[in-house]
């Protein structure tokens, strides 16, 4: 595994954004892990996280120039500490996120900071896709924007789980929308990682256990 990909991990434990337990995904799922990303609640940690977000957007874009755009609420400090981190880096990009219901005074609308032009292009910034429900309400929002273009979308976590078909959710959106999901680390990373540690073999069986039902096929 890269060394950034175990740093990044650590970072979830000890930041408690990878718990283990027993949750409900927003898709309806009892899901035995859960990322949160509300759990980042400290300057450092912010920070840290747009490091991560600047390292894998520098590995897959390059330094084309887009538009960062945050889903409320989460994505909100994602795209803040991305874009920061990505200036510290050399590369100065806008960001913008939405409001949960749209502004009907002062500067009025849906959306809060640089609002993308025609010909621009837009990376979306969130913090996991477990079965593309999240990034469909964003595509929704976005379609108001006329003639911009979504370059990607980039998340912590790739679950590998099915979406609405055998194919993974992440799959299922680049198919659906045209343009690549990436992530810092997938499941199977992670597995990998606790795997290290025999004390993790609980946690480990229930990820396998839960994958072998709901994980994608492709």
């Amino acid at each position: 595994m890269e060394s950034y990909k175990r740093e990044f991990i650590k970072f979830l434990q000890d930041a408690n954004v990878l718990k283990f337990g027993d949750f409900t995904a927003k898709s309806g799922r009892k899901i035995p892990y859960f990322i949160n990303a509300g759990e980042i609640k400290t300057g450092d940690q912010i920070a840290k996280l747009g490091e991560f977000y600047a390292h894998a957007y520098f590995e897959k874009v390059g330094s084309r120039r887009t538009v960062l755009y945050g889903p409320a609420y989460k994505g909100i400090s994602i795209a803040v500490a991305s874009s920061i981190a990505l200036s510290k880096q050399g590369l100065d990009v806008p960001f913008f996120f939405n409001r949960k219901e749209a502004k009907d005074h002062g500067e009025g609308g849906i959306f809060v900071g640089y609002v993308p032009k025609e010909g621009e292009e837009v990376v979306i910034v969130e913090d996991v896709i477990t079965a593309g429900t999240a990034i469909r309400e964003s595509m929704a929002n976005l379609s108001a924007l006329k003639g911009v273009k979504v370059a990607a979308t980039f998340v912590m976590v790739d679950r590998k789980e099915k979406g609405k078909g055998e194919k993974s959710a992440m799959a299922e959106v680049e198919e659906e929308f045209g343009f690549p999901v990436y992530s810092v680390v997938d499941v199977y990373d992670i597995i990998e990682y606790l795997e290290e540690d025999p004390a993790n073999a609980e946690n480990v069986a229930r990820i396998k256990n839960y994958l072998s039902v709901n994980g994608a096929k492709a």
